[in-house]
């Protein structure tokens, strides 16, 4: 079968129900991918409404707030969750006894700190489970590059990704979150971006 993205953009990309349901409809190996960040319990409600056992992958990094893992127990047995969680081949305390505390932004060490708790883990997932669709939340208001990005796009090793909520707003989604009485977590920090409009390089590589 032969995708016409540009089509499937053009006449679904604005419906998160509609092109959730076509993503889960191709008869392909999903995943999709959570941080339990803000407005999280979106993505993965779409997912599971219509593939309730969806593998559903998380990088942990070992950096998260206390929130954000209570959040992650919480919705996990909510909706229940197909879960794998992917660590850094070193624990948290591991890394920060030898190489000390985390590094800001502007420290030359923190893209290797970037490589070893995010982009390392989630290229392991993609090794091991193999998807050939990736589900993911990121939106176009989130960042200046995801704002180019197209919901539906082909990676350059053929893995599609669909990242249905793209054109979505706060409030779209906060609507979304009171349609259901979903939760939500608002305390949640990413070591790898630390300011919030920075990409942590993820998705600049696949």
């Amino acid at each position: 079968m032969t995708l016409d993205i540009d089509a499937v953009n053009r006449e679904l990309g604005h419906d998160p129900e509609a092109l959730t349901r076509w993503a889960l409809e191709l008869d392909k190996r999903a995943i999709c991918t959570t941080n339990f960040r803000p407005f999280e319990a979106v993505i993965l409600h779409l997912a599971t409404r219509f593939q309730p056992d969806i593998p559903v992958v998380w990088m942990d990094s070992g950096y998260n707030t206390e929130a954000t893992y209570r959040f992650a127990d919480e919705l996990a047995q909510r909706l229940s969750l197909n879960l794998t969680i992917y660590h850094p081949r070193r624990s948290r305390a591991h890394r920060e006894a030898v190489d000390g505390p985390l590094p800001g932004i502007d420290d030359p060490r923190h893209a290797a700190f970037t490589e070893e708790v995010k982009l390392e883990p989630f290229n392991r997932a993609l090794r091991e489970m193999a998807p050939e669709v990736w589900l993911t939340a990121l939106r176009a208001e989130d960042t200046a590059q995801r704002a180019r990005m197209q919901p539906v796009s082909l990676n350059a090793d053929g893995l599609i990704k669909v990242a249905p909520v793209l054109h979505w707003t706060a409030k779209d989604m906060y609507q979304y979150l009171q349609r259901f009485d979903l939760p939500n977590n608002f305390d949640y920090f990413d070591p790898t971006k630390v300011e919030e409009k920075r990409e942590c390089g993820l998705h600049l590589q696949h």
